[in-house]
């Protein structure tokens, strides 16, 4: 698939907005040569009148960034010459964006980020201030651009630096008509495209690989020091001044990584580079290039064409998340006294049941199935059975059970619209998989059919990115004509929600025959 090579940047600091304080952006990074992070301080009590105040900020005038906590408590190289180089002793670089040497135009914006985690009014972004802020022109009054420095595992093999992403996802994207060489599927086809910028917030960058990278060089101090900043930022139910905290730590960690990969299962998402530089400490998704939505279900489904060796298929996520989880527990291993290190060894055996227990519950409420059955897991797996021996359409299937009456499953009946339905059910034991459907249905204490398919509506989303529709986007967007690109961020924003101008777009019918041919890299 094709795309604008994604370079993003923002300055480091906590927003503080107009006289009555703002919500706290917690972290922004910024990736070509270097990547910006952006944690910041949770204990302003700014936010306390937040909820009292009526007028967002229209411009930049009195929004500033504050860098002051971040920088007294982590380490920045001393270092200031703007250069990829092998750092040490420090948490951060800092690293001045390079602007735009061409025209630049705004692709298209979140407006909930801007009013509800920056303070901003929506009508900023007309704004030059803006235009120049969110491409690297400007650098916001307070602030310190920082470049972060981090390693980890790139599948199995440990790399000390890693300083170069293309992330694909965020809350504003420009573009601009300066050339970049992109090799896009590392097949000597270098070709020259257009720059781009994707900014992205979230609440912190940090991952695994922020940990490891001082446990591999032996800073020890500087991982206590980084570790504990993480965890009393993000972590406030761990007590810092508990000598397991590192262990409560771990903890949290094992079991929200495996409730972030049943998630993923559960709508059918690849995130296709699962190194420990790309896993967050907060579990989060962060740093997905060559992502993908499954769309026949497949458990080898890959959507990175760089993983050869398919160890990032999405069958395989949850094995990834164990072997990233034990990096972790090695990378913490330093700071642990024999008893601990024991005890961390007991939690990561924890993550399986952990990711099995929330993956089954996903996908039961997925089926509309309210309280337990031991054959549930049956059940389960015996849909997805189906689902791989007709190449079903994982999202529309279940979609459209969420849709689809019990009066017509009885009835062997299904109607022309749920075609995801109709391929499944040419499998021969497909009537069988209904009648123990159905029976379980059946056990759902005080409940009803339209109540069921609320239920499953309400967590089946009915759009999903799928790879032809970015592509759309991009054919569109390099025209300047950027309203598909607009039309898919309107849309997926509701995912579960019919929308008029989703359904005219074919989103949510049967994906077309050219898009079987699309292919996404970590340069897409």
């Amino acid at each position: 698939m094709r795309g604008y090579q994604a370079v993003l940047w923002l300055l480091t600091g906590t927003v503080l907005g107009s006289q009555a304080g703002s919500r706290l952006l917690d972290s922004i990074e910024a990736a070509e040569s270097f990547s910006f992070v952006l944690p910041f301080s949770n204990k302003s009590n700014l936010d306390q009148n937040y909820c009292e105040r009526k007028r967002k900020m229209n411009s930049f005038n009195g929004w500033t960034l504050s860098s002051e906590s971040l920088l007294a408590t982590l380490l920045v190289d001393p270092i200031r010459e703007n250069t990829i180089r092998e750092v040490q002793d420090c948490i951060f670089s800092v690293a001045y964006p390079t602007p735009f040497k061409s025209r630049v135009l705004l692709a298209a914006v979140s407006k909930d980020v801007l009013e509800n985690i920056l303070d901003l009014d929506a009508s900023v972004r007309e704004t030059d201030d803006f235009l120049q802020l969110v491409s690297g022109g400007k650098v916001v009054l307070g602030s310190v651009p920082l470049a972060h420095r981090y390693g980890g595992h790139q599948k199995v093999f440990y790399s000390p630096l890693l300083l170069c992403e293309r992330p694909v996802q965020g809350a504003g994207l420009v573009v601009s008509d300066d050339d970049v060489w992109r090799d896009q599927f590392y097949n000597g086809n270098v070709k020259k495209e257009r720059g781009a910028i994707v900014l992205r917030v979230a609440k912190s960058w940090f991952r695994i690989g922020s940990l490891e990278i001082l446990a591999h060089s032996g800073e020890l101090d500087l991982l206590r020091t980084l570790l504990d900043f993480v965890i009393q930022e993000h972590f406030p139910s761990v007590n810092m001044n508990d000598s397991n905290r590192y262990l409560d730590f771990f903890s949290r960690v094992v079991l929200e990584t495996a409730n972030l990969i049943a998630l993923w299962m559960s709508v059918g998402f690849a995130h296709g580079v699962c190194n420990t530089d790309n896993f967050s400490l907060l579990s989060i998704t962060i740093d997905y290039g060559p992502f993908g939505f499954m769309e026949s279900y497949d458990p080898k489904f890959v959507p990175n064409t760089s993983d050869d060796e398919r160890r990032y298929k999405i069958g395989n996520q949850a094995n990834v998340g164990h072997f990233n989880l034990n990096k972790l527990s090695q990378a913490l291993k330093p700071l642990l006294d024999p008893r601990q290190k024991q005890i961390a060894s007991q939690i990561l055996e924890g993550y399986s049941e952990h990711y099995h227990t929330r993956f089954t519950e996903l996908f039961t409420a997925k089926l509309g199935l309210l309280g337990e059955s031991e054959d549930d897991n049956y059940l389960i797996a015996f849909l997805l059975r189906l689902m791989e021996d007709t190449k079903a359409d994982f999202t529309m299937v279940f979609q459209q059970l969420s849709e689809i009456t019990q009066d017509h499953l009885k009835e062997h009946h299904i109607p022309q619209e749920f075609w995801a339905l109709q391929n499944l059910a040419k499998h021969k034991l497909f009537s069988d998989w209904v009648a123990l459907y159905l029976l379980r249905l059946e056990r759902n204490m005080g409940d009803s059919d339209s109540k069921r398919r609320k239920r499953m509506t309400a967590i089946n989303p009915r759009y999903v990115l799928r790879n032809w529709m970015a592509e759309s986007a991009v054919q569109k967007a390099e025209m300047n004509d950027f309203s598909e690109v607009r039309l898919l961020q309107e849309v997926l924003q509701h995912p579960f929600q019919r929308q008029a101008a989703a359904e005219k777009a074919g989103y949510s019918l049967s994906p077309p025959a050219w898009a079987k041919d699309l292919k996404v890299s970590c340069s897409s």
